[in-house]
């Protein structure tokens, strides 16, 4: 193994593990500070080791923005073309086709995006967002139930868990 390799196996070591630790401090209902929490884990998500990567990410991202979603596809595409093992990149590319509602094409970036990354809160909310689109409820509201285990502070999952419960008539508004 060079010493170059090893380095990144370790840089990518000491990521896993700081997001970890990060998920961790995240699952506590009682934090305050979750917001600065979350930032830091997305930051740390959003880093592929890559500069290649990173860049192509950084342009998406950038167009999305600008809701230029042809664009941002493209250079979500060439990313996930380019770091195929990289979660951020499958994520960012399924918000792009849920905003153009390509919603089966979201699914399965979304759904790529958690094999690479099971603990993806943000993919799981999209996952939860589009199953309801798709008409399919029940499985959205386990999705939604599975992102707000390991982020019970944003008020979107909340939101949507508590609607698709009423849907589903478990529970009243």
């Amino acid at each position: 193994m060079s010493a170059a390799h090893a380095q990144s196996v370790s840089e990518r070591e000491a990521r896993t593990a700081r997001a970890e630790d990060l998920l961790a401090e995240l699952a506590d209902p009682e934090l305050r500070t979750w917001e600065a929490t979350e930032k830091r884990l997305v930051e740390l998500w959003s880093r592929s080791g890559s500069a290649t990567a990173d860049l192509l990410l950084k342009r998406g991202q950038d167009a999305l923005d600008a809701e230029d979603y042809t664009t941002a596809i493209e250079h979500l595409t060439a990313l996930t073309d380019h770091a195929p093992d990289f979660a951020e990149g499958w994520h960012a590319r399924a918000t792009a086709f849920y905003l153009i509602e390509e919603f089966g094409l979201a699914l399965t970036d979304l759904q790529r995006a958690l094999a690479l990354n099971p603990n993806h809160f943000s993919a799981l909310t999209g996952v939860g967002i589009v199953l309801e689109e798709l008409g399919q409820p029940e499985a959205a509201l386990a999705a939604m139930r599975r992102a707000q285990k390991l982020n019970p502070h944003r008020g979107n999952i909340r939101d949507s868990i508590r609607r698709l419960e009423y849907r589903l008539g478990e529970t009243t508004l």
